[in-house]
């Protein structure tokens, strides 16, 4: 898989469309996914993935096959997140057209609550918080990726990662959320 991307990427540096667009396909829904649980908003989530990928076309030259691509794209993604949140402030509540989305009171399962009230609880941790607990546990990504992808040590990761649960579990009690 490693080789692969490193395949397409030399592809791609060479000037083959044809190979970055593959590299679109197989990344655009994890960047998206990222970028949406960084900014719960559709929009904004879809204007972070162009501009990553936009990025990457750019300095496509400038990756080092030794490293994974996927780690350094992933850089490049969660950057580009933490730049749009934090240049549009959101740590206030979700917008009206990401909760106009939401099911109506009577029709609401209380792990839907439950799931809703912990995605608005995430967004009031500090970024460096907010990030370690998207990357591990909505992308599913092992310490030591997260680590290459913030570029700290993974020691680093596990205290944050620690401190992101406890507050985020205290976030969550204060708000009945269970």
């Amino acid at each position: 898989m490693v080789d692969e991307d490193i395949s397409i990427v030399q592809r791609a540096v060479e000037g083959d469309n044809a190979a970055f667009g593959r590299l679109v396909e197989k990344y655009q829904r994890l960047v998206f996914n990222l970028a949406l649980n960084m900014s719960r908003n559709y929009d904004d989530a879809a204007d972070i993935t162009q501009s990553v990928f936009l990025k990457v076309y750019e300095k496509l030259g400038s990756f080092d096959p030794k490293y994974k691509f996927f780690s350094w794209l992933y850089r490049i993604a969660v950057n580009e997140s933490l730049n749009l949140v934090q240049k549009q402030g959101r740590m206030e509540e979700l917008d009206e057209e990401t909760a106009s989305d939401l099911p109506t009171p009577d029709g609401t399962a209380e792990s839907g609550d439950v799931t809703q009230g912990v995605q608005e609880a995430l967004l009031e941790l500090d970024l460096n918080y907010r990030i370690v607990i998207v990357l591990k546990h909505f992308q599913d990504l092992s310490y030591e990726e997260i680590a290459v992808i913030l570029d700290i040590p993974e020691k680093l990761v596990k205290s944050r990662l620690f401190t992101a649960r406890t507050m985020l579990r205290t976030i969550c009690k204060q708000r009945g959320i269970g």
